[in-house]
């Protein structure tokens, strides 16, 4: 039996984060139902690219759900929410701050209803304080918490390639419901959860936010390099880039001895703070007078050989050829009713005893209508 079977999640989200969170849980076996608006997920509509009119974007983050629409505007739909509320376990919205308390349906409304409630909240900038009311979207995240000025060259302010505001979020919110749900079985009482994009990509500064604590000096983009550590980052070989990792002083010494590096005993890179005071010019005469001599697939064979962290920069179409992805099944197939088959990506947390599982295609619009009725005693 999924781990999840027992939970009934009202997921009223849209876009990325929200629907991001669901999914986590509804790949454990909780039963999601997702409350779609009139027209649908915004999503459904984004690309292209489109699998037989499907959206590609909507597919990625909505399997294992089922779909009924309901205008949460509307008395009627509203009762027939109330009704599914009642027998729920759990709620997440990621609309702005205080839309469900306009509605009389945000955690005090609803946990009247059902005091087992757990209801999660996902904005921009949380619930509380000055700026609770600004739009929640993945880039200003990232350029408000810091993160686009640790990322890039220094010159030009750029973003991660993933919206990791917006999946960090969705995360800590799926998080929190699991930690909710722990804590109900021992109080019986459900509790409202509150996170962010913002203070998603703020609790991932970690050792970047150390050293500021440590010295007070804003961080730098480093392109690939790592602040605390070096060689640590992308470096150009014969034919390409490939990333090295030194992680400390033994990885140093096995590299420089494999790789004959003539330097590699000089005084100023003996130890890694060294080596961090002179990463520029490290990297530079290890890219000229070293790593110029073999190509990337020279280097990384010759560096595993002798167990210095070491890889290719692969672009997508490498990562999903990769035969570790498909051992550990991080490619899966199904059917779609309309978009016909499709690929998924799959599950990274694998459970010894009740596994996680892609079990069914991400739902066509009000698709579950009927059954989510009868289910919650509305009729059809």
């Amino acid at each position: 039996m999924p781990a999840l079977d027992d939970i009934v999640v009202i997921d009223l989200t849209r876009i990325l984060t929200g629907p991001f969170c669901t999914m986590m849980l509804a790949d454990f076996g909780a039963q999601v139902i997702k409350v779609e608006p009139p027209g649908g997920d915004d999503t459904r509509k984004w690309g292209p690219p489109f699998i037989n009119g499907e959206s590609a974007y909507f597919l990625s983050v909505n399997r294992n759900k089922q779909s009924i629409v309901l205008n949460l505007k509307d008395p009627n739909d509203r009762e027939i929410f109330k009704q599914m509320v009642i027998e729920a376990d759990v709620v997440v919205e990621n609309f702005r701050p205080g839309t469900m308390d306009g509605w009389g349906m945000g955690y005090a409304d609803l946990s009247r209803l059902n005091p087992r409630l757990i209801m999660a909240s996902i904005s921009g900038f949380g619930a509380t304080g000055p700026s609770r009311d600004l739009p929640g979207y993945d880039v200003v995240a990232q350029a408000m918490s810091g993160l686009m000025s640790v990322t890039g060259d220094g010159e030009h302010p750029t973003k991660a390639g993933f919206s990791v505001g917006d999946i960090g979020a969705g995360m800590w919110a799926a998080y929190g419901v699991m930690v909710a749900l722990h804590a109900r079985q021992r109080t019986g009482r459900g509790q409202w959860v509150d996170t962010s994009l913002y203070e998603a990509l703020i609790s991932w500064q970690t050792y970047q936010a150390g050293n500021y604590f440590a010295n007070g000096e804003d961080p730098k983009a480093l392109g690939s390099a790592h602040p605390n550590i070096a060689p640590y980052q992308a470096v150009k070989a014969q034919d390409g880039y490939f990333v090295l990792a030194c992680g400390n002083d033994k990885l140093w010494d096995k590299m420089v001895a494999a790789c004959a590096i003539p330097f590699g005993h000089d005084q100023k890179y003996r130890t890694n703070p060294d080596r961090v005071v002179n990463r520029e010019e490290l990297i530079g005469r290890l890219e000229k007078e070293v790593f110029s001599a073999k190509s990337v697939g020279e280097w990384i064979a010759l560096l595993h050989e002798v167990g210095v962290p070491s890889a290719p920069i692969q672009s997508f179409s490498q990562v999903f050829k990769d035969p570790q992805v498909h051992h550990r099944e991080m490619v899966k197939e199904m059917e779609h009713p309309v978009a016909g088959g499709i690929r998924t990506l799959g599950i990274p947390v694998k459970l010894s005893d009740t596994p996680g599982a892609v079990a069914t295609p991400p739902p066509t619009l009000d698709q579950h209508r009927n059954e989510i009725l009868r289910r919650f005693g509305s009729g059809t």
